[in-house]
């Protein structure tokens, strides 16, 4: 009985929340926009010019601005949903890793995985 309940603890030690053990809770968002060279600002930082690549958590919305000289600036919204197959297999594994998938919000993705903007230019007056 003893060395069964050892065995159950050291396996049940190992399994995390799915979605933890093979996504984790960063996702890569590529930035882009035309023309190039914009300034984007996640959140209202500053993280740099287009086109670049961020991590970004997952359990979080964004709202992403495109900023450039002589361009109207445009702002998209990035948000998050809830991967339902994470559930679904995190429910057949047992409630240790819904509870560390729910803590962690890693069962979330970002529902895009490129962020886009076409800026317009400014009318000249």
């Amino acid at each position: 009985m003893v060395k069964r309940f050892i065995v159950v603890l050291v396996v049940s030690s190992f399994l995390l929340g799915c979605a933890t053990i093979f996504k984790g809770g960063k996702q890569k968002i590529g930035f882009s926009s035309d023309p190039d060279g914009a300034k984007v600002y996640v959140n209202g930082q500053n993280m740099g010019k287009t086109p670049f690549e961020l991590q970004l958590k997952v359990d979080k919305s964004y709202n992403v601005e495109f900023r450039k000289e002589g361009y109207e600036s445009r702002t998209v919204a990035l948000t998050n949903s809830i991967g339902a197959g994470w559930i679904i297999l995190d429910v057949v594994f047992g409630l240790y890793p819904i509870i560390i998938d729910a803590a962690t919000g890693n069962w979330y993705s970002l529902d895009q995985d490129h962020v886009n903007a076409a800026l317009e230019q400014q009318n000249q007056k």
